[in-house]
């Protein structure tokens, strides 16, 4: 009977086999669907497992080992970047990536535009709430500083956290190095490290001029007076800008009395300042009342912005300039740009 007429009953032999085919096509799609599912729970486990990268399937991450050599799931193109201390801002600005800055730290005030960012608390004190209702898909964190508790509780929650630890020039080019690669801005990090180091290679090569090595006392602290150990940043710069840091020895900031500085006979004070400008020209002051200083007698008493010495960032090679036109304003040009 043709069944293309409807209301018309079908009694052919496919009548009878209508109802199995039906129940077959649907265990048929169901023995589809369970294998379709292990597949991808294989396919997960063996991602968990860590025998496949997850590179493999998604292009969207990969793992990288960061500057502390632990393993790191990370956005091979990260859009939401927190930067848990001031100097890790400061290098994504340099790098021309700040469009992907969601949250910095409080004291994140350069450049300028660094200030208009959403803060997450100081970079000691991090406030895990305000990080995770910015949604980061990446932090990056510094070794020195940032608490470790606050770290795990941001990987625990599934955040990649990306860690660093610059500790002298050298180590502050490889951060560049390491953010720009997370960034893709690879060209942009190493023309910037090639122009840093020109300018501290420049900087060396006029220093090398001079007929001696100035001691140069450098103090961060009022009461008690705190100057820089060896294992400083600015120590180093004190070296590279041609001088002889007074307080070198193990103790990265060791204390001094009044009368062991002036035992030093410093040829050449620098004072940082940021925000207490009032207090260190008092203690300018102070320091100029003892005339066989030769400091004093050089009129080489300097106060200078702390930002510059204290931040592992590009800036610390304008530090570098600065410092050595300070010591050797002879040897100095006015004009370090290569």
């Amino acid at each position: 009977m043709n069944k293309e007429y409807p209301g018309l009953i079908d009694f052919s032999p496919g009548f009878l086999l209508q109802p199995v085919l039906e129940k077959l096509q649907v265990k048929i799609g169901a023995i589809k669907s369970a294998i379709s599912s292990a597949c991808c729970l294989v396919i997960f486990s063996l991602v968990a497992g860590g025998l496949f990268p997850p590179t493999a399937f998604a292009a969207t991450y990969t793992v990288v080992t960061d500057l502390l050599g632990r393993s790191v799931k990370v956005p091979a193109d990260p859009r939401r970047v927190i930067a848990l201390a001031p100097n890790i801002t400061e290098i994504i600005f340099a790098l021309k990536q700040e469009h992907r800055l969601k949250g910095v730290t409080q004291f994140s005030d350069y450049p300028v535009e660094a200030r208009k960012l959403p803060k997450v608390g100081s970079y000691v004190q991090l406030d895990l709430e305000r990080i995770v209702a910015l949604k980061p898909d990446l932090c990056i964190a510094i070794k020195d500083g940032n608490p470790r508790s606050v770290v795990e509780r941001l990987e625990s929650m599934g955040i990649a956290v990306y860690a660093l630890d610059p500790r002298n020039l050298n180590s502050v080019m490889e951060t560049i190095l390491a953010i720009g690669r997370l960034m893709q801005a690879e060209n942009t990090a190493r023309d910037l490290v090639q122009t840093m180091q020109a300018r501290v290679a420049r900087v060396q090569t006029n220093v090398s001029k001079a007929a001696g090595r100035p001691g140069v006392f450098f103090q961060i602290g009022i009461s008690p007076i705190v100057s820089v150990g060896t294992p400083t940043f600015i120590h180093e710069l004190i070296e590279k800008a041609g001088g002889r840091n007074l307080a070198a020895g193990d103790t990265p900031y060791p204390r001094f009395s009044r009368e062991q500085v002036l035992g030093l006979s410093p040829d050449v004070i620098i004072i940082t300042s940021m925000a207490r400008t009032d207090i260190f020209e008092r203690v300018k002051e102070e320091w100029s009342r003892w005339p066989n200083m030769p400091a004093v007698q050089n009129r080489k008493i300097f106060i200078t912005d702390s930002n510059l010495f204290d931040r592992p960032s590009p800036r610390l090679v304008d530090a570098l300039e600065l410092l050595a036109g300070l010591i050797h304003p002879d040897l100095i040009r006015e004009n370090q740009s290569p």
